[in-house]
């Protein structure tokens, strides 16, 4: 994420030559939900690392105050399934710092269960988060978008939503309703100069760590990288999609998965 270049960089230009890119988001303000850890915490890591000024939101109080204190940066504690607790960070966020410009919806969990053995709670609760909050914070967001005209989105989506998997219809269901957010709202604010965009990831987190041995072994097989991703190696695409590098890029799912989606 660093670039050996020693000049300083204008935000979204290039800082050196091709494969010495760095991004620079000084005096940009960046959200990132489900930032407690995983993804999320290396993605707002990756953010603070490019200058921006950083809030890292989960619904953990405690551990998202502790990554926060630990990266230098802000945290908030967030039910993102709330409006009224979305809407109040969105404001606060605006308030202190006068602009929001990037927006990361990275906040997931599981309840995982065969079709008939799942519960209203456990699919309520699963697309109430995935796409009930990535929805909640990019209406919460458009009005200052607007204002600024300009404004960049990055959803987090998954294989599972465009190919099922079993025991998780309430978690494909919510990754494949975040493909469709994501194209709509990118068609609606392109004229406001905001870019919806998606990530779909296959990185080692703890939704991963928690599989079975022998599933888990079945799944690597099945990528063809051999292995599940860093979490880190998320940063790079996440950041290009809200770059102004990026600006001419709205609507689409990059797949960050070791060729899984081939």
């Amino acid at each position: 994420m660093t670039s050996t270049s020693d000049h300083t960089v204008a935000p979204g230009t290039h800082g050196g030559t091709a494969g010495n890119i760095t991004f620079d988001f000084t005096g940009r303000t960046v959200l990132v939900t489900g930032a407690a850890r995983g993804i999320g915490l290396e993605v707002g890591r990756a953010f603070r690392d490019a200058h921006a000024t950083v809030y890292l939101v989960d619904r953990d109080a405690d551990e998202v105050a502790a990554a926060a204190e630990n990266l230098g940066v802000r945290g908030l504690a967030v039910d993102v399934s709330s409006t009224e607790q979305v809407d109040a960070a969105v404001e606060q966020v605006v308030a202190e710092t006068g602009r929001l410009d990037v927006v990361v919806n990275n906040a997931g969990i599981l309840r995982d269960a065969v079709l008939w053995k799942l519960t209203d709670e456990d699919w309520e609760q699963v697309l109430g988060v995935h796409v009930g909050g990535s929805y909640r914070f990019l209406r919460a967001a458009v009005p200052h978008f607007r204002a600024q005209q300009h404004g960049r989105v990055v959803n987090v989506t998954s294989y599972t939503g465009l190919h099922g998997n079993i025991g998780q219809a309430n978690y494909a269901t919510a990754k494949a309703g975040i493909v469709g957010l994501t194209k709509t709202a990118a068609k609606e604010l392109a004229r406001f100069g905001v870019t919806v965009n998606a990530i779909s990831p296959n990185a080692e987190t703890r939704m991963i760590a928690s599989i079975p041995e022998d599933k888990r072994a079945e799944l690597t097989a099945g990528i063809p990288m051999g292995r599940f991703a860093d979490p880190r190696e998320m940063c790079a695409t996440v950041l290009f999609l809200a770059s102004d590098e990026a600006g001419y890029v709205t609507g689409v799912v990059v797949p960050v998965d070791g060729g899984l989606s081939m």
